[in-house]
């Protein structure tokens, strides 16, 4: 059984972390990010273990283009930080994961 790879690893733990930081966000504010974090969280969470590579394009496209998009005078400062790591973490794991068809001409 092989280990798994960076982008499985960032799907699962950025679904987790999105769907509990969604959540936890309802008592303080009931914005639309909220909604967005436990949403993609669920999402990342669902996919994981089908398609990890592809979550964490998406969630590293979507988190970095909402944390350039805060820096540029958008809403929700503070989240701008934590938005750009997450983006740049799912980007970083993206490219660290082989895909499928990678995978399979290097066994082969």
């Amino acid at each position: 059984m092989q280990p798994p790879s960076p982008a499985r690893l960032y799907a699962a733990a950025a679904g987790a972390l999105l769907f509990v930081a969604g959540i936890a966000g309802f008592f303080a504010d009931r914005d639309w990010i909220e909604f967005a974090h436990v949403a993609t969280g669920a999402l990342a969470l669902l996919l994981a273990g089908a398609a990890p590579r592809l979550v964490a394009l998406c969630l590293g496209l979507l988190y970095t283009g909402l944390a350039v998009w805060g820096f540029s005078g958008g809403a929700h400062p503070g989240m701008q930080w934590p938005h750009l790591a997450l983006g740049l973490l799912g980007l970083a794991a993206f490219a660290g994961s082989e895909s499928r068809a990678q995978a399979a001409a290097e066994r082969a």
